[in-house]
């Protein structure tokens, strides 16, 4: 089914979530985790400004790069990886069906 996207969510090391979510709607990864129940702050409404949808990316298809606005934040943020991105940049698109994220704490 191509309206909808599976992502998956770790919680734990070999614990991971499922969440189903439709592409048909124009949302972001970070949306369809605060619907979810996970405790995201998204200060900014996904302005990428706040940082507080910080997501590592743990495995999955390859995600289109980050703009610059998403760059700059992340890089202000105290703990940064290879695979960092912001949740609220992340479209929900059948191309990124599959996701495996982690969601990073803010206190680092």
């Amino acid at each position: 089914m191509t309206d909808e996207v599976r992502v998956y969510v770790e919680e734990a090391p070999g614990q991971r979530r499922e969440i189903v979510a439709p592409t048909d709607m124009g949302l972001s990864l970070m949306e369809i985790m605060k619907a979810d129940g996970y405790d995201i702050q998204a200060t900014c409404g996904g302005m990428a400004l706040c940082g507080t949808c910080h997501v590592e990316v743990l495995a999955g298809p390859e995600l289109p790069e980050p703009g610059d606005d998403e760059l700059a934040m992340l890089e202000s943020l105290p703990v940064m990886t290879q695979g960092s991105r912001l949740s609220c940049q992340i479209r929900l698109t059948p191309r990124i069906d599959g996701l495996v994220v982690r969601l990073m704490p803010q206190d680092a």
